[in-house]
């Protein structure tokens, strides 16, 4: 495809974005902006969560990896569909007895306010790096296809990308969101059918059964690594992390759960969890086969490119056709944009309500001050970018973005595993250094895992490490209790006003 051809490309598809966005933003108010009205349909959650959480990462990276790691990440999948159950059946009914709006309103009620802000801090910091991360290597993609061939600049390309998020959601926020990512998702899995198809005729592989014997014949193709603990790949590393970055990624962050708060009520929501997560582990076997036939044409072609290169240099080549190039960049920009979009709406959510705490501003105001914080997290995702363009060559971004995630989500870990799981209250004032040493003696133990493990390697699984150390911090600074306040852990404050929620929450059951 010519550069004009792909600009043609993605106007036309954002005209269809824009125009959803004007039919679902009609209702400019903030309730329908961060929860729809509770109204939206559990079957267009569901669908439209595959996207989200698969994003511009998994389509690049996850096939680009499996020359290197074969189908290790499956691994991962198997933990996530286990963390996703957790979700459905510990998460999940607590967010919806509650009523929330921002889940890090659990912390308040729980903990006290420092642990609410400290909480929403470890939000805001993480969604505004992953989002960045994906949004990162989608811009470097078309940087690479069509801005470079106009001479435009990368920062030029990222405001671009951004303002364009910015025009479809500014009105509708999540009540848009439910229905354009519905919408991309369909684009991604077809891309991916698309390309899988055009790879089994190159590879003169006839129909499912003739992939499926070369996808288990390869060497490429291997799922299970038991043999080497100190292989990142082992296992039960794999698997435990995947487990924990979909409670933490998913459960414990206001981008994901805003989407499941906007179904009509719990049984919807977790309808909706499990459906994903089903769904999910069918999706990520097909980018894993995509990424094995991939390595398998760059090699018959002698193409060189590697880990995330190499889906979009092949995807673009010209002897690929025009049809399949374009179900590519379809599947690309949706993938990338379901994410980013909801991400910033969950970071404008998230900072109305948790930090600024929108509702104590007059009502006359709210609108106008959440529209703002809105613009404010287009800028800082649009520098964070340009920020890791500097940083990052040659990667495999998936793979950062969870090293990533093990430092961020572990205080969000451990502050929620022990309002769950334990009866305790903390001097909440020490909860933010608790939150700053845990990460920090992470990344130490990470750094020297070598020496002081006999050889031991972390991979995703610092995340657990941090949200365990996390929890011991918060057990060093707990405090003695009346016994009033065990008569329901999930529901009582810790200051000194005290007050059972269950009555007030009993209609949201």
């Amino acid at each position: 495809m010519s550069p004009t051809q792909i600009i043609l490309l993605i106007s036309a598809y954002f005209a269809v974005l824009i125009l959803i966005s004007y039919f679902t933003g009609k209702e400019d108010t903030n309730a329908a902006f961060f929860k729809a009205n509770k109204s939206a349909p559990w079957y267009l959650v569901a669908f439209g969560m595959i996207g989200a959480s698969l994003s511009g990462v998994t389509f690049i990276s996850v096939p680009g990896a499996v020359e290197t790691k074969q189908f290790g990440y499956f691994q991962v999948v198997l933990g996530y569909f286990i963390g996703y159950l957790i979700i459905a059946y510990v998460l999940l009914p607590l967010y919806y007895r509650l009523n929330l709006t921002s889940i890090y309103t659990y912390l308040r009620d729980r903990f006290g306010n420092t642990s609410y802000k400290t909480g929403a801090i470890a939000f805001l910091i993480s969604r505004t790096v992953g989002a960045a991360f994906r949004l990162f290597l989608v811009a470097k993609v078309l940087q690479l296809l069509v801005f470079d061939q106009f001479n435009i600049p990368f920062p030029i390309t990222v405001i671009i990308t951004i303002a364009l998020i910015w025009l479809y959601t500014f009105k509708g926020g999540i009540k848009t969101i439910i229905f354009t990512d519905t919408l991309q998702t369909l684009f991604m899995l077809i891309s991916v059918v698309v390309t899988i198809s055009f790879l089994a005729s190159a590879l003169d592989l006839n129909g499912i059964s003739e992939i499926y014997a070369n996808v288990t014949k390869s060497e490429f193709s291997q799922v299970f690594f038991f043999e080497d603990t100190n292989n990142s790949q082992y296992f039960w590393k794999s698997f435990l992390a995947g487990i924990f970055i979909t409670i933490t990624m998913t459960g414990l962050d206001q981008d994901m759960m805003q989407k499941n708060l906007t179904c009509k009520n719990l049984k919807d929501a977790q309808k909706n969890m499990i459906t994903f997560a089903v769904i999910l582990v069918f999706v990520n076997i097909l980018f894993l086969a995509l990424g094995l036939m991939l390595t398998q044409y760059a090699e018959q072609n002698g193409i060189t490119a590697k880990k995330d290169d190499l889906f979009p240099a092949i995807a673009m080549l010209p002897q690929i056709g025009v049809v399949t190039s374009a179900f590519f960049l379809l599947g690309l920009i949706a993938a990338a944009y379901s994410s980013a979009d909801s991400a910033l709406t969950a970071l404008t959510t998230s900072f109305c309500i948790d930090i600024i705490e929108l509702d104590k501003k007059p009502a006359t105001d709210q609108k106008k001050i959440r529209k703002r914080i809105h613009v404010v997290f287009s800028i800082i995702l649009v520098i964070v970018i340009i920020i890791f363009d500097t940083i990052f060559t040659n990667v495999s971004v998936i793979w950062e973005l969870f090293k990533a995630a093990g430092y961020t989500y572990g205080p969000l870990l451990g502050l929620f595993a022990f309002g769950i799981f334990t009866r305790k209250h903390i001097k909440d004032h020490y909860v933010w250094i608790i939150a700053l040493v845990a990460p920090l003696v992470s990344y130490i133990m990470n750094l020297y895992s070598e020496i002081l493990f006999s050889g031991y390697k972390f991979g995703f699984e610092i995340l657990i490490v941090n949200g365990i150390l996390t929890f011991i911090g918060l057990f060093l600074i707990s405090r003695k209790t009346n016994e009033a306040d065990h008569l329901d852990p999930l529901l009582y404050k810790s200051n000194k006003n005290s007050v059972n929620l269950t009555n007030k929450t009993n209609t949201d059951l």
